[in-house]
């Protein structure tokens, strides 16, 4: 007797809550001889690996999240003996182990692989692929959290004091007065920015747009830089030398490396500035609600991480409320 799909995957939801991984794929190899399923295999986990890629590029994810995506997964899908609907949670757990083990990643990148296994598994679950993901009875990765230095007024002064053109200062300041992303800083274009209003709106991760807002050094060294400028280059920040190609974010990067280098060997790349304007807002007294706004933040523990609170204010905060 044949039976259609939908009655052998109701037969295989049901055992999904008493079976694990192993025991799963057995039960399934089975259904498949005896009742007739042979000719509807799951597809294999390089297409699967694929089909999930191609749904988060869909939901807006950048390409630079993509190809993190991609490495990420494609280590631990090659890592595997077993198809994707019969992996175990022990399996999952040895994959992280044998990274941990392995001396060549932190805990904080670990539970980062973590997170993005879950979310694949998840997308799974939610294309029935799967009946359960594997991930869910996997607690979150523990790990030390360092202090990580903002800048502060004097390294920002040798930061100015480092820059050699018009365009590094915008830049600087922009970031500095912003806290916007670097990818969200290559994106904008001369249209974007508002003089009167000293705001623009960035284009952040999902493709969700957000109002920034830039104070007067910022609007100075801009508008002076732009002025200066002679190419047709829609885009705000472009190469100091013909042909003026856009900035994009490794150029960015780079040339912070180099500015902070000439700023007293400072460590400086643009997520710093990012950091630093959340800690001052919040240690000003801005509510973490607003700075989340201000950041893109889709959830505020994500704003409290990037926030680092100054001690001397929690100190002083505990004399006026507390002693």
């Amino acid at each position: 007797m044949l039976y259609d799909n939908d009655t052998i995957r109701e037969i295989e939801r049901e055992m999904s809550a008493v079976l694990d991984g192993t025991q799963m794929k057995k039960l399934h190899e089975c259904l498949a001889r005896v009742m007739g399923e042979q000719g509807s295999k799951s597809p294999n986990n390089a297409t699967l690996l694929r089909d999930f890629l191609n749904a988060k590029t869909v939901e807006g994810c950048s390409p630079r999240t993509i190809q993190y995506y991609s490495v990420t997964l494609g280590h631990f899908v090659g890592s595997l003996a077993s198809p994707l609907y019969a992996v175990g949670t022990a399996e999952v757990r040895d994959y992280l182990a044998s990274r941990g083990e392995s001396g060549t990643v932190s805990n904080v990148t670990l539970d980062n692989i973590r997170r993005i296994i879950s979310s694949f598994f998840s997308w799974l679950e939610e294309e029935e692929i799967i009946y359960k993901s594997p991930v869910r009875r996997i607690k979150k990765i523990r790990s030390v959290m360092a202090v990580k230095p903002i800048i502060t007024d004097e390294e920002m002064e040798f930061i100015r004091d480092s820059c050699r053109n018009l365009r590094d200062k915008a830049v600087i300041d922009l970031l500095a007065s912003t806290g916007m992303r670097v990818g969200e800083l290559v994106r904008l274009n001369r249209e974007d920015i508002d003089f009167e209003k000293r705001e623009c709106v960035v284009h952040g991760k999902g493709n969700k747009q957000r109002k920034v807002y830039f104070d007067a050094k910022a609007k100075i060294h801009l508008q002076s830089y732009l002025r200066h400028r002679s190419d047709q280059n829609p885009s705000l920040f472009v190469s100091l030398k013909a042909p003026f190609k856009s900035l994009n974010i490794s150029g960015v990067e780079s040339r912070l490396r180099d500015i902070g280098r000439k700023a007293a060997g400072l460590r400086l790349h643009p997520h710093k500035f990012r950091r630093t304007m959340a800690t001052r807002a919040i240690d000003k007294g801005m509510p973490i609600e607003q700075v989340q706004v201000l950041l893109g933040h889709s959830k505020i523990d994500t704003t409290l991480c990037y926030a680092m609170v100054d001690q001397q204010n929690v100190k002083r905060s505990h004399s006026k409320y507390i002693s």
